[in-house]
């Protein structure tokens, strides 16, 4: 053991190093120990200076000595740009300030911007406040309603009273009974490969996805599948601001917070339809089965939740199913199988993630289907293994990533 510890370093404490190295001039991207920021890394570092795709000897949680030298090279090597970067981005800022721009997070939003302008221009020079404006504007300037707009409407008195007594008569009006759920079996079996369209079909004319919400108002039921904090839903609040880094599950979240994530994209809310109307779908929304408003999308929800099943329990899928596949994929990650090996060594948060995987499925596939109806992209019969699959991807990228930085947390300290 002693070997492999000497033969490799801690991805984090070499980045840091390399960082120190670069001095005040880095500030603007560094956080107050003077490491870069967790977006400094993700948005700059990794994607635009050390390349890990390009560059596997530097993805890894730990790297091997050899390539020590060159990691922390092609930093200092970078060391310029990068602080070109920050002066830019202090610039932005200070326009964004004067211009009482508010919608979204301007890490997110500028810093690879700030990176192009440092590559392009180097530091910034007399017309940088121009130059910043127009990054500004190109930015922010886009079609479709904003955070600022729907924050503005929902917190309007004559708004809001409307509003709330639109939320309380959806949330009071009776529910249909339950129907018999159809069997998604049978399309799960096939859908990876050959979807059936006359079964989907007949699974969305038997309301199937609004059956399997059935028992969501049960005692622990959504609490189980991850999708609340509660014992059982709640009627939402209309809320008044939203945080990306402080969400709540999806059914704890106030109408606010269901429409936030979507409107600070500025690429996915071009197509969004204006404020008041997204708020009163919301609020209709949030009362129906599974708290989305199309059959498709809750089927889509109940056939992710069937095939879902077997990441947190014995193998139940035939081969080939869209549920062996899922699970295939999943204990085919070499991370998975370290966590449960050193269940008592890994760090808390690394083991929960990966014990509690099918409730991070079930809420990612939830946020994915919401989103899409938002955008009124349904999901149809031969998409529904790309949706499936596609959100396990993602899900396993989240905890990877998250694995190595609490390694690499553990190793610098």
């Amino acid at each position: 053991m002693s070997t492999v510890r000497a033969a490799t370093l801690p991805r984090g404490a070499l980045v840091a190093r390399a960082w120190a190295a670069l001095g005040d001039a880095v500030a603007p991207l560094s956080n107050a120990a003077g490491r870069p920021l967790t977006r400094t890394v993700k948005l700059i570092l990794d994607p635009l200076v050390l390349r890990p795709v390009l560059n596997p000897e530097f993805a890894a949680g730990a790297i091997a000595a050899e390539h020590a030298d060159a990691l922390t090279s092609r930093i200092a090597d970078a060391g310029p740009v990068l602080a070109a970067t920050a002066s830019w981005f202090a610039v932005l800022k200070k326009e964004r300030r004067r211009r009482w721009i508010t919608d979204g997070n301007p890490q997110d939003l500028y810093f690879q911007r700030c990176f192009e302008l440092a590559t392009a221009h180097g530091e910034p020079g007399p017309d940088a406040a121009d130059v910043a404006g127009a990054v500004l504007e190109e930015v922010h300037e886009q079609d479709g309603p904003t955070v600022a707009a729907l924050r503005d409407f929902v917190t309007d008195p004559v708004n809001a009273a409307e509003l709330t007594r639109l939320l309380d008569e959806a949330w009071a009006a009776p529910r249909p009974a339950a129907a018999v759920s159809p069997a998604t079996s049978e399309f799960l079996a096939t859908c990876a490969v050959t979807p059936d369209r006359t079964l989907f079909e007949a699974l969305v004319t038997g309301s199937a996805g609004s059956a399997g919400a059935a028992d969501l108002d049960r005692p622990g039921v959504a609490l189980a599948h991850g999708l609340t904090s509660r014992d059982r839903p709640v009627r939402p609040e209309l809320g008044r601001t939203a945080s990306k880094a402080n969400l709540p599950r999806p059914f704890d979240r106030s109408i606010v917070e269901r429409l936030f994530v979507p409107l600070t994209n500025a690429f996915q809310r071009a197509g969004l339809a204006d404020v008041p109307t997204l708020v009163r779908r919301e609020i209709t929304r949030s009362a129906g089965p599974w708290q989305l408003a199309e059959e498709e999308s809750r089927l889509v929800v109940v056939l992710g939740r069937d095939a879902s099943a077997d990441l947190a329990g014995p193998p139940a899928g035939g081969p080939g199913s869209a549920a062996a596949r899922l699970r295939s994929r999943w204990e085919r990650e070499a991370y998975v199988h370290r966590v449960l090996r050193m269940p008592s060594a890994a760090p808390p948060e690394v083991r929960a993630d990966v014990r509690g995987v099918r409730e991070a499925y079930l809420r990612r596939l939830w946020v994915r289907v919401h989103g899409r109806e938002l955008r009124h992209e349904t999901v149809a019969f031969d998409q529904v293994w790309d949706v499936l699959d596609g959100v396990l991807r993602s899900v396993i990228l989240d905890q990877r990533d998250r694995l190595r930085s609490a390694l690499e947390r553990e190793a610098v300290a």
